[in-house]
This record gives structure tokens, C-alpha cells and sequence, in this order.
């Protein structure tokens, strides 16, 4: 029988070669420091409003992310580690002031080249899919667009792919995909949110509202994942052509900081 001490030394050993292999099988985080992380991550405008003390936990949560879900280019698309960066990015925004969430709902995510449609044949209806959480056969899969995930980071819009595919998976811990993100919302918000919503959804359709994007009007959370994208992209927008809704989104993502709705 082995020494005591030398079982651990044993056991510790082969904890730190699954851990290593895992790592590099993965390929996220291979020679990605801290000091390597905050250099990519200057490209992101809202890590760089970030104090200094904030930076560091965002970086750290990236790099876990990074660890903990494997990103992979579809045949014939090539990525590169800020691309990786990027995704990871998107995952921690919307959740930053949630220290402890993990994405229990996600493994993978495949990055495509261009458009795609839903079920990658063709079909007419949704061709032109930028970003996509997946159901059934492709569940703890997210599948996004290259050009729509640079695009979002690389210019100042109101929108931001990845970012709204992440909203999506939140608001899917709860079981329902109906832009009521349990997860993220007060008890007390909840009744204020689904009539905001409901009512801003009508002015999209009804074109009366032309400031958020008409995306957003197709249903209850698609509204929410285009929305979130407005308050984290250009919040300051938001704020002044919405006042209300901006409000309602700082109580979900910035609870501690964030003034009641009354």
C-alpha cells in the first residue's frame, strides 16, 4: 500500500494533468494571463468604464468563462483569442453584478462565418440568423455569427449579438424563454416589467416607437434580448428616450446601485 502522503502526491498529480489537458483540449485560455486578458479587453467599451478594482474581477471572470466553455469556429472560419475574448465578454456583462452565476446552460459555442438559418439548410423562414440559442438536439449550445460577434465590440451601435444571446440563455434558466429573466428580476418589478414591456412591444408594432429596434416587437423576449442590448451598448440613449424602461433595466442588471421604480 502507498504511503499516505504519497497517495495525495499521486492524486494531486493527476488533478493537475486532467486540468492541463482539459485546458489546452479547450484551447480558450492557452497562454492567456491577466496582463494578456486586459490588453483584448480594452477593446471592450464597457470594460474600459470599469474601475480599476472592477477590471480585475471582470478579467478573472473571463478567464474562468474561458476555462469553463469551449468556443469553436465552424469548418473553414478562423477565430482569434480576442474573438474568444469577446464571447466571454458578452457572457459576463449582462451577469457582472451577479458574482456568483455560472451558466449551468451552456458548453459550447460554434462561431459560423456568416447568416445562417435555424436549421442550417436553407430554409425560408429565418435565413438571415445572425445568433441563435439552441433547443432539443443543440441544447447547451449557442451558435453566433463572426462578423455580427466583431461588429457588436468594433463599432458604437445600439445592438450587440452576443450580448442578446446571453440575455436569452438567462432568461431560459427559469424553464421559459419569455422575457421574464427570474433570475434578474425583483419580485416587486415583475407586474411594472410585463406591462412596460407589453406596452413598448405595441409601439414597436404599431410603429409609434422607432427607437428600439423593430426586432424587438416580435414577442416578449425578444424584446428583452434587444433592449438589453440598447442599455449595455448605448445606455446613455436609452436613458434619455426611454427614462422609465432604462430605470427598470438598471434595478435588473445593477441592483445594488440602481434607484426604485416606484
Amino acid at each position: 500500500m502507498l504511503p499516505f502522503y504519497l497517495l495525495l502526491g499521486v492524486i494531486a498529480a493527476a488533478f493537475l494533468i486532467v486540468r492541463f489537458v482539459g485546458t489546452k483540449r479547450n484551447g480558450n485560455t492557452q497562454n492567456l494571463t491577466p496582463r494578456r486578458a486586459h490588453r483584448f479587453l480594452q477593446r471592450v467599451h464597457y470594460y474600459q468604464n470599469l474601475t480599476p478594482a472592477q477590471q480585475e474581477v471582470f478579467r478573472k471572470r473571463v478567464i474562468d468563462f474561458l476555462a469553463q466553455v469551449r468556443i469553436t469556429p465552424a469548418k473553414g472560419v478562423k477565430i482569434r483569442m480576442l474573438d474568444r475574448i469577446y464571447v466571454a465578454a458578452a457572457a459576463i456583462i449582462p451577469v457582472f453584478h451577479k458574482p456568483d452565476w455560472e451558466y449551468s446552460n451552456l458548453n459550447d459555442v460554434v462561431i459560423r462565418s456568416g447568416t445562417f438559418s435555424k436549421d442550417f439548410k436553407g430554409a425560408p423562414e429565418d435565413t438571415n440568423v445572425l445568433g441563435m440559442v439552441g433547443d432539443g438536439a443543440m441544447h447547451r449550445m449557442m451558435v453566433i455569427s463572426l462578423h455580427a460577434l466583431r461588429t457588436g465590440f468594433e463599432q458604437r451601435g445600439r445592438g450587440n449579438t452576443a450580448i442578446h444571446e446571453f440575455v436569452h440563455l438567462i432568461d431560459k434558466t427559469d424553464g421559459a424563454v419569455d422575457g421574464i429573466p427570474e433570475a434578474l428580476l425583483p419580485n416587486e418589478l415583475a407586474g411594472p416589467w410585463l406591462q412596460h414591456m407589453q406596452a413598448a412591444i405595441a409601439d414597436i408594432r404599431s410603429g409609434k416607437d422607432r427607437d428600439i429596434n423593430e426586432y424587438g416587437g416580435r414577442n416578449e423576449a425578444e424584446f428583452l434580448a434587444v433592449v438589453s442590448e440598447y442599455y449595455f451598448q448605448r445606455p446613455e440613449y436609452l436613458q434619455e428616450s426611454h427614462p422609465e424602461l432604462f430605470e427598470m433595466l438598471e434595478q435588473m442588471y445593477k441592483p445594488q446601485e440602481a434607484a426604485p421604480v416606484s
